[in-house]
């Protein structure tokens, strides 16, 4: 089994993405923020993008079963798990959740997900049945070549639906 993440929103603070299974269930993502290839900040970056393998072992962590990606260049322990917020929650793993929304914080107004554990219960769900059935799991983790959070509107369409 391929699960496919695509990273759409990508910010000097933090990175939202779609997590998305063979069955068709999605579901939001949030990551440190990507940097540049081959800089690593301490608890503090993403992985890079591409295709890890992906198992079920406990987590010395949070003591418990949960998913964790396997060969991640210069990266260890990283794993797929609940939380809301990269500032307390990621030091580099990969938080699921239902929706994006936004929290208040001293600094301003920050992107975060929100019903993690229920979205947490559906991706272990998936990923520990297509292990039973013995498949191998796999994450494909997407960067987009542009990322920004800011929107851009073309300007109004003329009558063939092409911006005038």
């Amino acid at each position: 089994m391929t699960i496919y993440m695509v990273r759409d929103d990508c910010t000097d603070k933090r990175t939202l993405g779609t997590m998305t299974f063979p069955d068709g269930y999605a579901c939001q993502t949030l990551e440190d923020p990507v940097r540049p290839e081959g800089v690593k900040v301490l608890g503090d970056t993403a992985i890079p993008s591409g295709t890890y393998r992906v198992t079920i072992t406990r987590s010395q962590r949070w003591q418990r079963m949960l998913p964790i990606l396997h060969s991640v260049a210069m990266f260890d322990g990283i794993r797929i798990h609940p939380g809301n917020n990269n500032k307390a929650d990621t030091t580099g793993c990969i938080l699921v959740g239902t929706q994006r929304g936004v929290f208040s914080v001293e600094t301003g107004a920050e992107m975060q997900i929100l019903h993690s554990r229920d979205a947490m219960e559906q991706v272990q769900r998936r990923i520990a049945a297509a292990l039973a059935n013995g498949e191998q799991v796999w994450l494909d983790i997407v960067t987009p070549r542009v990322t920004t959070s800011e929107t851009f509107h073309l300007a109004s369409a003329d009558a063939t639906g092409f911006p005038a």
